[in-house]
């Protein structure tokens, strides 16, 4: 887990974020543990109690399960879970802009859909 912190949100936020990006790319899995709260504490050198409310955020969404003295672990369907609350997102909060910015621009279905294959996919 690579993450730089930046002054625009707390940082158990910036945690529960990295961790939902992860459970999205696909490099953590259903099943999949999450790393210790220690080793992530010790990593980015921050309080234990902020990478704790960090993952208790992830236990409230029902995106991870705590298993006593074993740890967290990706819940089943948490991708799934994720994919619908972020597609809807962004139909609400960032296509209303793109679209509009799509017809200030004039631009065309062809040309988006040109535009679109030209990019590579992560």
């Amino acid at each position: 887990m690579s993450l730089e912190f930046n002054d625009s949100q707390p940082i158990y936020r910036q945690l529960r974020d990295r961790v939902i990006a992860m459970i999205l790319d696909g490099v953590l899995k259903e099943g999949d543990p999450l790393p210790s709260v220690r080793n992530v504490a010790a990593e980015f050198r921050v309080n234990p109690l902020t990478v704790l409310k960090s993952y208790q955020q992830l236990v409230d969404e029902k995106l991870v399960e705590s298993r006593r003295g074993l740890g967290m672990f990706i819940n089943a369907g948490a991708r799934d879970l994720l994919l619908q609350g972020e597609r809807q997102k962004f139909l609400q909060e960032e296509w209303p802009r793109i679209s509009a910015n799509i017809q200030r621009l004039g631009l065309t279905p062809d040309e988006l859909l040109k535009a679109a294959k030209g990019v590579k996919k992560p």
